[in-house]
Order: structure tokens, then sequence, then C-alpha cells
């Protein structure tokens, strides 16, 4: 059985799902805290004001009617919901005039797991999330999401750390949809290490196989919800270098074996990917053969953002520049959402965005 939602309230998570895995569309993640934010903007020379931060999510956003030709939702942080531009207009009514989906990360991040050797994690965040959902809702968002990180290593992740996670991630699947929110579930497998594509697909599936277990356990009506999963890569350092193809085939054939048809969507983070280098990954899974019963796209962050902070470096006269940077990597990956990217050139494109062991 589902969770305990009326007939209205399905329909409606599920015209959210669908929509937002419309065809050559996906989701920009600009959910980044206020510390991962300070980071960027230190690689620009730029102070982490709130200010600052607001400025430049006001340049993604008011980067021009293309945006919504490839973008159809953004994941907001908590701050960047109640702010506005400069001309008064809050961030979630300028998204939702474009037709834009606003969404909200609701996760407070990652703890240590006690119990296991390697100093695996869980995510925290489930006390009051109920009432946080139904805020946010009422404030204009429409989909949340809430990840879980997992590492791959000679012994990890373990029974226990898929298990916990798995059900956190039900949990919360559950709560968002209670309130109204589609969950974008993310258990996200880490690059970090030198394992083969071989093992990553392995892992992917038995984390995958477990998080679906759990959603089901957890009576998660699974047409409103999306998956947020790790294309499967080798380690960031192994000696073996696969193809996009090889990537491809491993990622289709992972979620063929573990994740249900009635899930609408893939929206895949782009995991310290360059650019190019991701859009290359999911127009290969795009075009790849096998059978791919959902939807299969992009939420990426820093895959869509390098780029357009480059060109933007915190000056007033360079927001074009940053605009037409973020318009030009989200068309490319429109394009690779349909299997039809054909190449292109950005100021980071081939810049490597990979961060050891990554967390918010």
């Amino acid at each position: 059985m589902d969770a305990p939602l009326t007939p209205e309230l399905k329909a409606e998570l599920k015209r959210i799902a669908e929509a937002i895995v419309a065809d050559g569309k996906g989701i920009l993640a600009a959910d980044e805290s206020t510390g991962t934010m300070g980071k960027r903007l230190a690689n620009i020379g730029v102070e982490n004001t709130e200010e600052n931060r607001r400025l430049y999510r006001q340049l993604l956003f008011t980067s021009g009617k293309e945006m919504s030709n490839a973008i159809s939702g953004v994941i907001l942080f908590h701050e960047t919901v109640y702010q506005k531009a400069d001309d008064g207009t809050p961030f979630v009514r300028l998204l939702r005039d474009q037709g834009i989906i606003p969404g909200i990360k609701v996760d407070k991040g990652v703890v240590v797991l006690a119990g296991t050797d390697a100093g695996e994690t869980t995510t925290q965040g489930l006390d009051g999330l109920g009432e946080r959902c139904a805020q946010y809702k009422k404030d204009g968002c429409d989909f949340a999401k809430w990840r879980c990180v997992l590492k791959i290593t000679d012994y990890t992740p373990s029974e226990l750390a898929m298990k916990e996670n798995a059900n956190v991630l039900a949990r919360y699947a559950s709560i968002c949809q209670q309130n109204g929110l589609v969950p974008i579930v993310e258990p996200e497998v880490l690059c970090d290490g030198d394992h083969t594509l071989e093992r990553a697909q392995k892992v992917t599936e038995a984390v995958l196989s477990a998080t679906y277990k759990a959603l089901m356990d957890h009576h998660i009506y699974l047409e409103g919800t999306l998956l947020k999963p790790n294309m499967v890569t080798a380690g960031q350092s192994c000696p073996t270098k696969y193809t996009p193809e090889q990537c491809a085939q491993a990622t289709v054939t992972a979620l063929a074996r573990t994740v249900p048809p009635a899930m609408p969507g893939v929206t895949f983070l782009s995991g310290g990917q360059s650019e190019e280098q991701a859009t290359i990954h999911l127009n290969a899974i795009n075009q790849y053969q096998g059978k791919k019963p959902w939807k299969l796209t992009f939420s990426f962050g820093r895959a869509l953002q390098a780029s357009a902070l480059k060109a933007w470096s915190g000056k007033s006269g360079c927001v074009k520049a940053g605009q037409e940077e973020f318009l030009k990597r989200a068309k490319a990956n429109g394009q690779a959402a349909m299997g039809k990217y054909a190449g292109g050139q950005s100021l980071a494109g081939d810049q490597s965005l990979f961060v050891a062991n990554h967390q918010y």
C-alpha cells in the first residue's frame, strides 16, 4: 500500500515529478550551504556575505527566458527561499513566473554513523521536518532534496550504513509527500578512491536496492518521487580509464536492476566531474540503447555553475557574461538529456570540480 495520501495529493505529486523531468529539461542545484557557497566565492576572490550570495543567485535566476528551455526546477537553500531580486520580487515567485519549479534542500548535513570502522555517515534533519516541509510548501516550494553519502573502500559501504541511510531517505520521503512536496531521493556513492568501474556498479546496485526496499517498506508513492543518484564511474584515482559509453552501460544496467519503472525520472548528480565531462556522460547515458523506463536528466550544481562563477567574478559589469556561460551549460545539458549533445566550449568546461569526501 502507498502512504495515506488522498487521490488529489497523489495526482499533484505525480504532476510535479513529471514536470521536473520534462523532455530536455533538468534541475539547477543552487542549494549550497552558506559555508559551501563561501568556498565557491573565495575561489573568485569574493567575500562570503549574504548580499554577495544574493547577487550571485540573482544572476542565475534572471539569466533570461532561455533558462526555462532547459531548467525545469531549482533547488534552493533556506536563505535563498526568502531572498528577493533587486526589484523586490521574491526569488521563489521569480522562478515560478518563468515556469520553473522551486525546490528546497531539507537535510541538515551528514554526521558520523557510530559503530562503523571507516567513519561512515548518515544524514540528520528529521526532527521537525514535517513542520518545515509544511512551511516550505506554503511559501512556494513544490519539491525537496535530501542527500545521503556512501563511500567505497575495500570494506565499505557496510550493511549498516546502507540500511541506515536507506531508512533515513524513506522517512524523509514519507514526510515530504504527506506535506505535498515531491521528494528527490539522493543516495550518493562518492567517487573518491581507486575502485574500478565494475566495483562502482556493484556498490551502486547494492545501495539502490537497499534504498528502494526501504521506500517500499515505508509505503512511498513512487510515481510522486524522483531519484538523484551518482553516475556509475570509476574512482577518481583508478588507473584504468573508461569511456563514456562504458560508464553509460554500467549506469543504465545498475538502474535497470534496481529502480522500479513506476519512478518517473532520474536526475543525476555530477559528482565532481568537470562541466564538459558531466555533460558528455549524461549524453552517453541517454544514447545507450538499454532499457530505460524513466527519464534520465540532470540535477547539477558545480557542473552548471563553474563557468558562470568564473565569468562573473563578483563584478557588476560581468553579470551578463556570467549569465551567458550559465545558459550555455544549461542548453548543453538539456541537449544531453535528449542524447543530442554535440560538444561545445565554456570557460571552465574541462576544469576538475572534484572535492575529496565532498560534504555540504
